[in-house]
């Protein structure tokens, strides 16, 4: 079996507008559908990061909780790359979003940092 590429990923929110809004005002994703369904009382969001479709965004009636912290088992984190780093951060700060201070990976020297969605997802910005 040979695999071309990350399809796309899934996120489930417990606010679907707040996500939204994080997603596309703060990230600039952009939307390609939007779909509600009724038989699941559930939105499904398509969204595209530079043309390219990258993560459905949920919303169901009361979804359980979900553990992140500290290094929880599972899905660690989501990661996009970014050409300069200080420039995203300080966007990002201009918009509200808490950034943790952008630190060096020692393996290679590149810059990364995190933030949260707003349901506490890990989110990395990692320097090209």
């Amino acid at each position: 079996m040979l695999l071309n590429k990350i399809h796309h990923i899934a996120i489930i929110s417990s606010d679907y507008e707040k996500s939204k809004r994080f997603f596309v005002d703060i990230l600039g994703f952009e939307i390609l559908k939007e779909t509600y369904r009724e038989t699941r009382k559930s939105y499904k969001l398509d969204l595209a990061l530079n043309g390219d479709y990258l993560i459905e965004l949920f919303s169901f009636p009361e979804p359980p909780k979900r553990l992140s912290r500290p290094e929880a088992q599972g899905l660690r984190h989501l990661a996009f790359e970014v050409d300069d780093i200080e420039a995203v951060g300080e966007k990002l700060l201009e918009k509200g979003v808490v950034i943790e201070a952008i630190r060096t990976d020692a393996s290679n020297g590149k810059k990364f940092t995190f933030l949260q969605d707003p349901d506490g997802l890990p989110l990395e910005i990692y320097e090209k």
